[in-house]
C-alpha cells in the first residue's frame, strides 16, 4: 500500500475581487485516479483546485484556490507521501498586479501585465527523496510526445501522461504514457474511469511496487510509528 498525493482541477489567478484567469478543467481525470487508486488498496490526498465534482469519501481532500496555494499545500503534505499524480491544470500566468476594487469599464483597451507562476511539479521534483516518485500529466497541442518528454525531464518525473486540450471538461480521455527514456509505455481511451484504471495499473507495476521492494512505504512506516507508541 502506499499513500499518493493527487493534484487536480484548475487554478485561479484573480484580477480583481471578482474577475480570474483559469481554465476548463473539471477535476474529473483527478477524481477518476483517486478512485482507481483507492479500489487498489492506497491512501489517497486529493489537492484540488475549485471544482463542482465530488472527490471519493475515503480520500483525504485539501482545496486550494491559486497556483500558489496549490505549491503551498503540495510542499505540506508531499513529504509524508510515496508519489505524486500531477493531474491538475494549474494556471501558468498571474496579473503582476491584483486591482482592490473591481475594474470599471472605461472605453479603452486594458492591458494586463502577466508573469509566470512557480512551477508545482517541478518545484517538487527538485526536492524528492530516492524513495519518492512523480508521474507528471503534459496537455499539448504541437510537437505532443518531444514537448511531453522535455517536461518530464524538466520536472524530474519518472513517467509522463500525455493528453490534449480534448480532455478538458470532458468526460473521456485519450492518453500516452512515456517513461524517461521516451519510450512509450502504454496508450489508453476511453472513459476517464477507464484510463485512471488503466493509468494506475502502470503506476502500480513500474513505480509503486519496485519502490517498495527497495524502500518501506510512507504509510508502512505511519504503522511502525504507532504500533511503537
Amino acid at each position: 500500500m502506499a499513500r499518493m498525493m493527487i493534484t487536480s482541477g484548475p487554478t485561479r489567478q484573480y484580477l480583481d475581487p471578482v474577475r480570474y484567469l483559469t481554465n476548463g478543467s473539471s477535476g474529473r481525470m483527478g477524481r477518476s485516479l483517486a478512485q482507481a487508486a483507492l479500489d487498489l488498496g492506497h491512501q489517497v490526498v486529493i489537492i484540488s483546485g475549485p471544482v463542482e465534482i465530488n472527490y471519493p469519501s475515503r480520500a483525504e481532500v485539501v482545496p486550494v484556490v491559486s497556483t500558489e496555494d496549490l505549491l503551498d499545500a503540495c510542499q505540506r503534505v508531499f513529504p509524508g507521501c510515496d508519489g505524486l499524480i500531477a493531474a491538475a491544470a494549474p494556471c501558468d500566468y498571474r496579473p503582476i498586479r491584483v486591482a482592490s476594487h473591481k475594474i470599471a469599464k472605461t472605453g479603452n483597451p486594458l492591458e494586463l501585465q502577466l508573469i509566470e507562476t512557480p512551477d508545482v511539479v517541478a518545484t517538487l521534483g527538485s526536492t524528492k527523496r530516492p524513495d519518492q516518485w512523480i508521474v507528471g500529466f503534459a496537455l499539448e497541442t504541437e510537437d505532443q510526445r518531444l514537448r511531453a518528454l522535455v517536461k518530464l525531464e524538466k520536472k524530474s518525473c519518472d513517467l509522463m501522461v500525455l493528453n490534449g486540450p480534448a480532455a478538458m471538461n470532458s468526460r473521456r480521455n485519450q492518453v500516452e504514457i512515456i517513461d524517461r527514456k521516451g519510450s512509450l509505455i502504454d496508450a489508453l481511451a476511453g472513459p476517464k474511469e477507464e484510463v485512471a484504471r488503466g493509468i494506475l495499473q502502470v503506476i502500480q507495476k513500474r513505480l509503486v511496487a519496485p519502490f517498495q521492494s527497495c524502500f518501506p512505504s510512507s504509510a508502512e512506516l505511519a504503522a511502525v510509528a504507532s504500533r511503537q507508541n
